[in-house]
């Protein structure tokens, strides 16, 4: 990996900016999922875990760019926590009064457990910190990536990708690619082993949409036959 890094070197400021931009891009995916939500007038039947994860994973991908001392990942977090903090207040605003309460009480276990890890990132030992939070960092994104595979019971049951989130996983297999070569100009194993995983599971995902189309046989079925109708 240390030869891939050297010759990769004169590339790095452009890689860095390109996994930028793409991240950024990524991040502006969930304003489809809350334009679905402003559409259907509620956040009922959609999940809270691609924003408070987004949080959370902004939050300590931010702290972990303070440690490796990165620009590129510095204002890219950034950007992206301040996103996140929109996208959470458009899913509450569009949450039903009776179920406010406990969306409080799911910010508060997101800001509990960031809090947490960024406390212990304070006292960790300067030597082994940048590989031990990268650690805790990347179990964290791999179940959030993973997360849609806790669906994929019913998307097999309905033969339906419906309610998969295909533009954040697409976008997240770009953006996943570009900080795996971005993770090679560092010569940081944590980047590149975790992005390497995130394409496997991303690749996963997006196969299921090869196979599956987006909407269930059954309302396919009842579209057409109230156009024959």
């Amino acid at each position: 990996m240390e030869q891939i890094s050297t010759l990769l070197q004169p590339y790095k400021a452009i890689i860095g900016d390109i996994a930028g931009i793409v991240t950024a891009l990524q991040m502006l995916s969930g304003a489809f999922l809350c334009n679905d939500i402003r559409k259907k007038g509620s956040a009922t039947e959609f999940s809270s875990i691609p924003f408070l994860g987004g949080l959370i994973l902004t939050v300590l991908s931010f702290k972990y760019a303070t440690i490796l001392n990165d620009l590129a990942m510095l204002r890219v977090n950034a950007f992206g926590l301040a996103l996140n903090i929109i996208y959470m207040l458009v899913y509450y605003f569009y949450t039903p009064n009776e179920n406010k309460t406990s969306v409080w009480a799911q910010v508060g276990l997101s800001g509990a457990f960031s809090a947490v890890v960024i406390g212990y990132a304070q006292y960790e030992h300067p030597d082994l910190i940048e590989f031990r939070f990268g650690i805790i960092m990347t179990v964290f994104l791999f179940a959030l990536v993973g997360s849609p595979f806790l669906s994929l019971g019913d998307v097999i049951r309905k033969k339906s990708t419906e309610g998969l989130p295909f533009p954040i996983i697409f976008s997240g297999t770009v953006v996943s690619f570009m900080w795996f070569l971005y993770g090679l100009c560092l010569n940081n194993s944590i980047i590149v082993y975790q992005n390497v995983v995130l394409l496997i599971m991303s690749a996963i995902q997006l196969s299921l949409f090869v196979i599956y189309p987006s909407t269930p046989k059954a309302k396919t079925a009842k579209s057409k036959a109230k156009k024959t109708n």
